[in-house]
């Protein structure tokens, strides 16, 4: 069943989908946000919704590289390798559990988007991506996605392409 989105939280913070409307704008993107009440938390129950290919989901994902924040945008069909990515990053890479990542971008696990963080991340985008025509990402919530093409996904995100990540 479908919940109205609200625009602010009880303590008076702009709603989840605000902020990341705030942060497409800012990136000079206009999603069409698509809400899937069955929920988009996974990549594979993105894919499923949206009826597209498992590797065109965007994982955004936390970790911690020598204890900062960083993002790595993997494809759905991918896993990353985190002794790749903090050799790409040049540091020990551990994974950030749910109050790091909420701290760091904002957002919850499952609904965290490629930008419009709290505060910048260094990013890393999975090559793989770069593949497809268009990708999706979550847009802010873990029932909520967006489609953008992988050069909006690079630019948006201030992310660096490498090969971080495993099939």
């Amino acid at each position: 069943m479908a919940v109205a989105d609200s625009n602010h939280t009880s303590s008076g913070r702009a709603s989840a989908r605000e902020r990341f409307l705030a942060g497409a704008e800012a990136a000079g993107i206009a999603p069409e946000i698509l809400r899937f009440p069955e929920g988009t938390r996974t990549a594979v129950q993105a894919a499923t919704a949206v009826g597209c290919e498992l590797g065109q989901i965007v994982k955004s994902l936390v970790f911690l590289c020598d204890g900062e924040a960083v993002l790595a945008l993997t494809s759905g069909s991918n896993r990353v390798d985190t002794a790749r990515l903090g050799t790409v990053l040049g540091g020990k890479i551990t994974r950030a559990d749910a109050d790091g990542v909420r701290e760091a971008t904002g957002y919850a696990i499952g609904g965290t988007p490629p930008f419009g963080h709290d505060r910048p991340l260094r990013a890393v985008v999975d090559r793989a991506l770069l593949a497809y025509d268009t990708v999706w990402a979550a847009a802010g919530t873990p029932d909520t996605v967006f489609e953008l093409t992988p050069g909006e996904l690079v630019r948006a995100s201030g992310a660096e392409v490498n090969d971080f990540a495993v099939g």
